[in-house]
């Protein structure tokens, strides 16, 4: 018997996308160029951003220890969101990743709406990041200008995108080993205050911060629930292993690897981090806007802290830039073009397997960002970052559904079953998106967070007027 067409797809649940061409390398052209070190780090890099560097300053003012929990339930939600990821990565491994995926099983509409809502949300948080690393040049170049230094860094991220996604793979690794050997640190020196008492604040130090300083919720539940956008915007980018499928040497054996070393880094990254910043520093000390870092290392008293601290929060921010606002939106860039569904020349590819022109434009769109903090500085981040975080659950979403018609097709014969599965599916995948509506109420609970929703809504209506005239268009040829 034929294996049915998925409604609206034009192909068999598990082919190849169509309008795909082939290539050395991966089926859609690009080079495998990543090795396994430098996709386990860009996995780790992809789960530490600002959101923990910078964001969570804000969250612990209020929400106190309770952050820890919503840490832990997040990071737990998300492993279920990379698990069904991973299933469809070692079905088929493609660098269009969530898109093609969403557009074989889901139809033509869904592949086109993820890759722009995803190459949106990475937009917007890109200029975010970058906006940061120029602010965080100022401590050592007080005398240029913020959009200056932004733009340098902008252009020398692009450059190096420009070269090879091997050279990318090599700054994003360094990178995120700087991050890694960053917190690995903090937790180690936070320890060592807590049993050994060295420092400014050895004397109280303690873990008792964790409950007696007001209560593990100090500012009740309502200010605690409503940290949990920030808590997700801080989990942005852990589905970045997923968009490297397809330049990744060894797939079906590397991605798998990485999303299996997700709860060990989320429970040290974020969970062992909290714990020991809110032991060795009260709760009380944080301030929005401030790093917990600097103000944890600060207290402490460490010499050069503030340097040090501002080098690896640098770091921290072009490596997000890097990977997510720069990597990830060029590859789904391409994946809308070669689609149809946005200008064919953004599908070329160099000489190297580079999709040049959708990295420039990419770029130039990332290059806003200087220019909406300019014209409303103390609002831009959270506007930001809660546009980032509607995308992001929208994408993330779109994943789950798609891994559930994913399983109806394999039932059905119709395609072939990977032998990494998600546990539990699909009741887990019902959960998930359950917490995702649930974390989208409380966004538009929020007077400040509201404006996500407000955008996201604009999103969708353009997103549909674009598949109108696509559609036109495409009848009309």
């Amino acid at each position: 018997m034929r294996p049915p067409t998925v409604r609206g797809t034009g192909t068999k649940p598990g082919d190849a996308p169509a309008t795909e061409t082939g290539g050395e390398g991966s089926p859609e052209g690009y080079k495998r160029g990543l090795g396994t070190r430098q996709i386990q780090m860009i996995a780790i890099g992809g789960t530490i951003g600002t959101g923990l560097f910078l964001g969570a300053g804000t969250a612990i003012s209020q929400a106190g220890p309770s952050l820890i929990i919503w840490y832990a339930v997040a990071g737990l939600v998300l492993l279920l969101v990379m698990r069904a990821l991973g299933e469809l990565l070692t079905h088929r491994p493609v660098s269009g990743s969530f898109a093609e995926y969403a557009r074989e099983f889901l139809g033509p509409f869904w592949g086109y709406a993820t890759a722009w809502t995803y190459w949106i949300m990475w937009v917007t948080t890109g200029m975010a990041e970058i906006t940061a690393a120029g602010q965080y040049m100022k401590y050592w170049f007080p005398g240029v200008a913020q959009w200056q230094t932004a733009l340098v860094s902008l252009v020398v991220l692009l450059a190096v995108n420009m070269i090879s996604v091997k050279a990318f793979g090599e700054l994003e690794f360094w990178f995120a080993l700087i991050k890694v050997v960053a917190i690995v640190g903090m937790i180690l020196v936070g320890v060592g205050v807590l049993v050994i008492g060295f420092g400014d604040v050895g004397d109280t130090a303690s873990v008792t911060h964790l409950w007696k300083d007001g209560g593990i919720a100090p500012n009740g539940a309502h200010d605690s629930l409503m940290t949990l956008q920030i808590v997700l915007f801080a989990y942005l980018g852990v589905e970045l292993v997923g968009v490297t499928a397809g330049e990744a040497e060894d797939p079906q054996r590397n991605i798998p690897r990485a999303i299996n070393s997700l709860p060990l880094r989320f429970g040290l990254f974020y969970i062992g981090t909290l714990i020991v910043i809110l032991s060795v520093v009260s709760w009380t000390e944080f301030a929005p806007g401030v790093s917990p870092f600097v103000a944890a290392f600060a207290k402490i008293g460490i010499p050069a802290a503030a340097g040090i601290v501002n080098f690896i929060v640098l770091t921290s921010a072009l490596s997000s830039c890097n990977a997510g606002g720069l990597y990830s939106t060029a590859r789904m860039l391409r994946t809308a073009s070669v689609n149809g569904h946005a200008p064919k020349g953004l599908g070329r590819l160099t000489a190297r397997g580079v999709p040049a022109p959708a990295l420039v434009v990419s770029a130039l769109t990332m290059g806003l960002g200087v220019l909406l903090n300019a014209l409303d500085p103390d609002h831009a981040f959270a506007y930001i970052t809660s546009v980032s975080t509607g995308g992001a659950i929208l994408v993330w979403s779109v994943i789950l559904v798609t891994h559930m018609r994913y399983r109806k097709a394999v039932a059905a014969g119709a395609a072939e079953a990977s032998p990494y599965r998600m546990p539990g599916a699909p009741y887990t995948n019902v959960l998930a998106l359950g917490f995702f509506a649930f974390v989208t109420v409380l966004i538009a609970w929020s007077a400040d967070t509201r404006v996500a929703l407000y955008v996201m809504g604009v999103w969708v209506v353009l997103l549909v007027l674009g598949w109108v005239v696509l559609r036109g268009r495409k009848r009309a040829a």
